[in-house]
């Protein structure tokens, strides 16, 4: 008889998989806790605790309409921390003649469960994740022979092979495809903020168990509020859609000291685990923006929707096209270790404090606080973007591989020479004043490029332009850097580029 043994991941809580249409007695589903997942990179407590609550949860949902899960639990003395160890565990009593798994969204668990499954002496399948609106291939297959992607292009497509925003005509609602010029507003602070989705729970004992098992971890966890469950993550869009997709648009690229979610979903981590599908995601915002076009503007709209089915979408497309040797890429051979900060927040910039602590304390930035700030002073400073990426894998609830290396690598460091981002995102102190309050009470001066208490992000950025001259003044896009440093007066220049060398050398005290 016929007995089937199929591994979940713990970013496979796809609920709606084809999978589990039916209740077969004869498929045992296995989900595991391992020191394999928890240790490949410093994560956030949060992260950690948001996984394991949500696998539990799955399990339990599983369980509770009749399928048979095995759980391997961290403390679990028959757990041997290993996925493919557990799993030849389970093999060896002989009860299974089949294993089936989905395919891992990262490249490294998608190596190793093709060459577990080809070890085995029992047939073995593949399936799709069933989530994601492409396949791997899709954006390879689209760019092939060029040397740079474009996420319009991939964008527009999607719109059109989704029916997303279209007229019967094939042409985008409103006549635009891309309303991301009325998005960038700063924080109108006379716009209330609505208060954060939250799903308190106790999360004591499972936290004592992480801390006695060893695993290390860093931020910090005063109470935990992330949406594990299918349940809560529909509550989180629900609540979204009524109370911030209406100014989601324009203040998507905002900044505020006093705010650290804005008008933001919170959703990345309950779609990145697969509770909530992204087709269903984009289908209740249309309705939403449909039923209440007058409240809900349609630059908020296709805000949103280019971040899941554009920028989303595209990402993953970046890293099947690409890896492994995307991992290793280095344009401009940084090699400056991560300073001290990046895991205290004890520094006097004040908008690295506000988004470093933010991240510490909630495992979560949003994405011009990743870009701009910190990213933005990694790339100026010269940071190796092996460094960035372990910070941001670790540090943030929703960073898996496959979404955060293209961002930070190809986006954010422009270590990719360029086939991502077509220009590096860098900039001085102006642009993130212009999107907050960051600079303001700052021990730095936002309009000082040097002398006493100059802000490092003015001088850093002419000097990142002056040092990478050979590799960035043919690019069209900035070509205003290059003019505006040959109009500077030599005076000026200097003591702007030396004001960068010495914040260089003594970066950890900044």
């Amino acid at each position: 008889m016929k007995q089937t043994l199929r591994l979940i991941l713990g970013d496979q809580l796809h609920a709606a998989h084809s999978w589990f249409a039916n209740v077969d007695p004869q498929v045992t589903y296995v989900l595991m806790e391992v020191r394999q997942e928890t240790d490949y990179a410093a994560h956030h407590l949060q992260k950690v605790v948001a996984f394991f609550l949500a696998m539990r949860s799955f399990a339990d949902t599983l369980r509770r309409v009749g399928h048979h899960v095995v759980y391997f639990t961290l403390d679990d003395p028959d757990n041997l921390q290993g996925i493919g160890e557990n799993l030849l565990r389970l093999l060896a009593t002989g009860k299974f003649t089949h294993f089936e798994y989905q395919e891992p969204d990262e490249y490294r668990l998608d190596q190793q469960l093709a060459a577990f499954a080809q070890s085995l002496k029992i047939p073995a399948h593949r399936v799709s994740s069933e989530h994601f609106l492409s396949q791997r291939t899709d954006l390879k297959e689209m760019f092939t022979g060029k040397k740079t992607y474009l996420m319009e292009t991939f964008y527009r497509a999607m719109r059109k092979q989704y029916r997303i925003l279209l007229e019967d005509s094939g042409e985008p609602i409103g006549g635009k495809w891309n309303y991301d010029a009325d998005n960038r507003k700063p924080y109108d602070k006379r716009q209330p903020v609505p208060p954060v989705a939250a799903f308190p729970k106790e999360v004591g004992p499972l936290v004592d168990m992480i801390r006695a098992s060893g695993v290390k971890t860093i931020g910090s966890l005063a109470h935990f509020t992330w949406p594990v469950t299918r349940a809560e993550a529909l509550q989180a869009l629900d609540h979204f859609i009524q109370h911030a997709l209406p100014f989601f648009g324009a203040y998507q690229d905002a900044m505020a000291k006093s705010e650290w979610a804005l008008f933001h979903s919170l959703l990345s981590f309950p779609m990145n685990v697969k509770l909530i599908h992204p087709l269903e995601v984009v289908n209740r915002v249309v309705a939403a923006w449909k039923s209440r076009p007058d409240e809900i503007p349609l630059s908020a709209a296709e805000g949103f929707i280019r971040q899941v089915i554009g920028w989303r979408e595209y990402m993953r497309g970046v890293y099947w096209a690409n890896m492994p040797g995307y991992a290793t890429l280095n344009y401009f051979d940084h090699n400056r270790p991560l300073p001290a900060y990046f895991w205290t927040a004890d520094t006097r910039m004040q908008c690295m404090q506000k988004a470093i602590g933010q991240s510490l304390t909630h495992g979560y930035a949003h994405h011009i606080q990743r870009l701009m700030v910190t990213g933005n002073f990694a790339l100026l400073a010269g940071i190796h973007p092996d460094e960035v990426d372990a910070w941001y894998l670790g540090i943030y609830l929703d960073a898996l591989e496959w979404v955060q290396i293209t961002n930070t690598r190809g986006m954010s460091q422009f270590a990719d020479g360029g086939l991502v981002g077509s220009k590096p995102y860098v900039s001085s102190a102006n642009y993130i004043d212009k999107m907050g309050d960051y600079c303001q009470g700052c021990f730095y001066d936002k309009k000082k490029r040097h002398g006493y208490r100059a802000c490092p992000f003015n001088s850093l950025y002419w000097h990142f332009y002056d040092r990478n001259e050979a590799l960035l003044a043919r690019n069209p896009r900035i070509g205003y850097a290059y003019q505006t440093l040959k109009k500077m007066n030599p005076e000026e220049k200097a003591a702007t580029l030396h004001q960068a060398e010495v914040y260089l050398s003594n970066i950890e005290n900044l």
